[in-house]
């Protein structure tokens, strides 16, 4: 069991505040999840204390017999999880990955292409604000106003017309599963490299409910949280058939090894030092959790939990985007019912429930309002909650929106929450050890 001491009180106190925030909140935010206590432990090791700059065998420090035992075990474990050839579980975070893949293969000024941010994509697919669109030249396909689904019509155009160096597929809030082999067949075209950001859906593609990228795409990033329910942080992988595949810029023979050791170079000493050892034994410990029987059974839940809401949402007149969801993450457009992301955010946020505003396809908001909400399952869904419980929490919601300006009825829902919340605890020997 983890115990928790703190002779600082007014760390002791923000602690606190936070174990309850969850404890009596309904997590809806699709990135989020609630480790176990077997990854808190890892995260609290003494394995904080060492430095281990390098990589197993290969370290500039003396002392890391043993953290190189934890990193050899939580990659040995992904190569079973995911089926792939190499892999690095330094990266501190997905977009550190994405960094590390992009150096590896671009230049400063080369073409990538990837989901437009306002259409569902991630920062690090291109965005201006972010090092991807400062370094690189970014050409952004959108999704279908029509369907809201991936217009490949016109990421084939775009891909013939600016022949970009690499293709990213990956969404930050994007609700259907992906067609690698399609994306392939366009990167192939061209001779780009594929590189798919599985940030949100790995756990799901782990579990094999989701279509695998590994056969199809040069280079697959990751956060090992959210779906992979792990602690925060990121790992790159490379499939088995990489040696073989056309349109590599390099020579067959030998080519996984050299391209692995430039992932590695890239990823330290290029944008990272040391590595976190007390989280890569973390995640250690998350993906042997994610090799269990019962982890499949999870995500299959995440999924069901999903697909009820949607359903629920759609019944109840709700603009679901694409009509419904095939992961963990379900999308609504609030205009029909004439408010913003933010007056839902801020609403649900007095009544218990968090989730994150959101841009919606084509939305007329700003990033900073939205015209929509991004809710997701996996929190729920670890507290143990199933179909039914996608009821009251749907219920939970409609209340909140249709109130949003009544302050005592969202007060009164929070307590409803508070006490539905109290069925399901995620860590009460964690509350009972702070002392």
């Amino acid at each position: 069991m983890l115990e928790i001491k703190l002779n600082d009180q007014e760390a002791k106190e923000i602690l606190l505040k936070e174990i309850l925030r969850q404890e009596e909140g309904l997590e809806l935010i699709a990135s989020e999840n609630y480790v176990s206590l077997d990854v808190l432990n890892a995260l609290g090791s003494v394995l904080t204390n060492k430095y281990a700059e390098g990589y197993p065998g290969k370290r500039y420090y003396g002392g890391c017999e043993f953290v190189d035992m934890a990193e050899d075990l939580a990659r040995d474990r992904v190569k079973k999880l995911f089926g792939c050839e190499y892999v690095n579980v330094q990266p501190h975070s997905g977009s550190q990955a994405n960094m590390a893949v992009y150096f590896s293969i671009l230049k400063p000024g080369d073409k990538i292409m990837g989901l437009n941010l306002a259409h569902g994509g991630h920062l690090t697919h291109g965005s201006p604000v972010n090092f991807s669109g400062r370094f690189f030249e970014v050409i952004s396909y959108n999704v279908r106003e029509d369907n809201q689904l991936v217009d490949f019509d016109q990421v084939e155009s775009l891909a013939k017309q600016n022949k970009p160096k690499a293709i990213v597929i990956g969404a930050s809030a994007y609700p259907r599963d992906w067609d690698y082999k399609k994306f392939r067949e366009i990167a192939d075209s061209i001779g780009a490299y594929l590189i798919a950001d599985i940030a949100h859906p790995a756990g799901l593609i782990a579990s094999k409910l989701l279509n695998d990228p590994l056969p199809y795409c040069d280079f697959v990033t990751t956060t090992t949280h959210k779906t992979l329910r792990g602690p925060r942080g990121g790992m790159i992988m490379i499939g088995k058939d990489f040696e073989n595949r056309e349109g590599i810029r390099a020579p067959k023979s030998g080519r996984l090894k050299m391209m692995s050791e430039i992932i590695d170079s890239n990823v330290m000493p290029g944008i990272q030092g040391g590595p976190l050892m007390h989280v890569i034994l973390a995640k250690a410990v998350a993906f042997g959790e994610a090799l269990r029987p019962e982890f499949v059974e999870y995500s299959k839940q995440v999924i069901k939990n999903a697909q009820r809401l949607a359903t629920r949402f759609i019944e109840k007149g709700y603009k679901v985007t694409t009509n419904g969801t095939d992961n963990h993450l379900i999308l609504i457009d609030l205009r029909s019912k004439g408010l913003t992301g933010k007056q839902a955010e801020d609403a649900l946020g007095l009544a218990g429930i968090t989730v994150n505003k959101n841009m919606v396809p084509y939305d007329t908001q700003s990033p900073m309002v939205t015209s929509g909400i991004r809710i997701g399952t996996p929190a729920v869904t670890t507290r143990g909650m199933k179909e039914p419980e996608m009821d009251i929490i749907f219920n939970f919601i409609d209340s909140a929106l249709s109130n949003v300006n009544d302050t005592q009825k969202l007060n009164s829902i929070r307590e409803e929450v508070k006490q539905f919340c109290s069925k399901f605890p995620i860590y009460k020997e964690l509350l009972n050890s702070i002392s």
